[in-house]
């Protein structure tokens, strides 16, 4: 499917080439307001008559007619929730998208989730269960469009090799972050089903910052610690001694269920996506090829993801491999993602925002 997308989207790039040739050019997309995205990419766009076919030549078939051009928003995440797009944002700032796009980097959900529900932003990156919660919060308001990364949660032990297994934890302290998200209930999730209780089999040491786990590990001749990616990594190069121990995400696949761990996913604003449903499907294509750029051009994307994110390449080339990057939308977006906040809804409801969304929650799934 991926690769009928991309060349779908070649032809749709060369079909824009084409028309661009009649030098066409219209005015540069106009700056956000205050409100919005504090970076924004600007690409000409041209209008150009299709020419008429020759007569009575049945071999020449007419061009399928392109959408509209619209100026699409986006917010990321400094991390996995935006690693996958930003082969796209270079594309679009030299022009090779159909849609024109400003984005916006931030380091938590908290700072783009009230951008978005204040209307500064169309489509916004969110853990997989924040995007149910927003949804049930602003009564359908929110929809999710594509899954965008699977589970980065990994189990790390410096200074020895004694976690082999979840059981190994059994009686001892782990530093972890993500009280309270979904990361939390991923890993109660596992450990349960592993037959291990997370409040009285395993001391945990909640922090809020990944730096303060590891400050907390760099004191210690051996530890235990759970963090997602690109942390994981820099663990690592930080402390050589430092090994992963277990891949939750691997974890979970052995249970042997029909649900999947999953990180983060791109929601859009509803009336947005009901006021430009082709041009948000153009962009589930470009990211869709953006996403498959990155994981098979690690060198180049980690190029890339110094230049829009701030992390050093060397650090993202060696998280890329385990930052399970995806593009996954329509029905089966909708059968992953089902199974997943029904898991999460059993450990805790509030997860989800109380209940679980309704099918129109699943943008395109029909």
């Amino acid at each position: 499917m991926k690769k009928t997308i991309a060349l779908m989207l070649s032809v749709l790039l060369v079909l824009a080439l084409l028309a661009g040739c009649n030098g066409q050019d219209n005015p540069p997309v106009s700056q956000p307001p205050s409100t919005s995205p504090n970076e924004s990419l600007n690409s000409s766009e041209s209008e150009t008559s299709p020419s008429p076919s020759p007569p009575n030549d049945e071999t020449s078939p007419t061009p399928p007619s392109l959408p509209d051009p619209v100026n699409i928003r986006i917010g990321g995440l400094v991390g996995p929730g935006g690693m996958g797009m930003v082969k796209l944002l270079e594309d679009a700032e030299n022009g090779l998208t159909h849609n024109t796009y400003e984005y916006y980097y931030g380091g938590s959900p908290d700072e783009l989730t009230p951008r978005f529900l204040q209307g500064g932003l169309d489509i916004i990156a969110v853990p997989a269960n924040l995007a149910s919660i927003i949804y049930n919060n602003t009564s359908g308001g929110a929809r999710v469009l594509t899954i965008t990364a699977r589970g980065i949660m990994y189990i790390l032990e410096k200074g020895g090799e004694d976690i082999q297994t979840v059981e190994d934890l059994r009686g001892q302290e782990m530093f972890s972050v993500g009280k309270g998200s979904s990361s939390e209930f991923a890993m109660r999730h596992i450990f349960e089903a592993n037959g291990l209780h997370p409040d009285n089999d395993v001391t945990i040491e909640w922090r809020v910052e990944p730096t303060e786990v590891l400050a907390m590990l760099s004191a210690r001749d051996h530890g235990i610690a759970m963090l997602p990616q690109p942390f994981a990594t820099i663990a690592q190069i930080q402390m050589p001694e430092m090994r992963i121990a277990l891949d939750l995400t691997k974890e979970w696949d052995d249970l042997g269920t029909d649900s999947q761990f999953l990180t983060t996913a791109f929601i859009v604003d509803s009336e947005f996506a009901d006021t430009h449903p082709e041009a948000l499907g153009i962009f589930l294509e470009e990211f869709a090829a953006s996403t498959d750029y990155v994981n098979a051009n690690i060198p180049e994307a980690a190029d890339l993801i110094e230049k829009y994110l701030g992390l050093a390449p060397p650090v993202a080339a060696r998280a890329l491999p385990y930052c399970n990057l995806v593009s996954i939308s329509g029905a089966e977006m909708k059968r992953i993602m089902q199974s997943y906040l029904e898991v999460i809804h059993e450990q805790n409801p509030a997860s989800v925002g109380g209940t679980l969304p309704g099918n129109d929650f699943y943008h395109g799934a029909d």
